[in-house]
């Protein structure tokens, strides 16, 4: 369990640092902005990942799945990361084919019904199984 945990805090810390490459140049936020309001939702979906392992495809799909994510931008669809100041983690369910069916983020707000907007039509190499939760986080 432990080691499990620790592959998922990688992850995390991969993502946070693989994705969200947009300049901060720019934006109108301020530095005192208000934290945005939780989605109580949010931890359904997070359960749901972490219940997908430990699967040795699961965890190499993540890594495919965050380069192809990289490689084509898809944070950077519709100017989002601009709007606040505040990261937002989105959990994308894929379907077999790799489409996303569902877009669930960890918080409420602009910046997060941006995301979801910008990922909804969003189309990722073929997950190991379906349904997949593949967890975002974006600056």
């Amino acid at each position: 369990m432990k080691t499990h945990t620790l592959k998922i805090a990688a992850s995390a810390a991969v993502m946070m640092i693989a994705t969200g490459c947009s300049t901060m140049g720019g934006s109108s936020w301020q530095k005192d902005e208000p934290a945005p309001p939780q989605n109580p939702n949010f931890a359904v979906e997070m359960n749901k990942f972490n219940a997908q392992f430990p699967n040795e495809k699961a965890s190499k799909y993540e890594e495919v799945s965050l380069n192809f994510n990289n490689a084509q931008k898809l944070d950077e669809r519709g100017n989002c990361h601009d709007i606040a100041r505040h990261p937002v983690v989105i959990v994308l369910t894929l379907d077999a084919a790799g489409k996303v069916t569902r877009t669930t983020t960890d918080v409420e707000g602009k910046k997060a019904e941006c995301f979801r907007q910008a990922y909804a039509s969003a189309q990722l190499p073929p997950p190991p199984f379906a349904p997949y939760q593949k967890p975002i986080r974006l600056r």
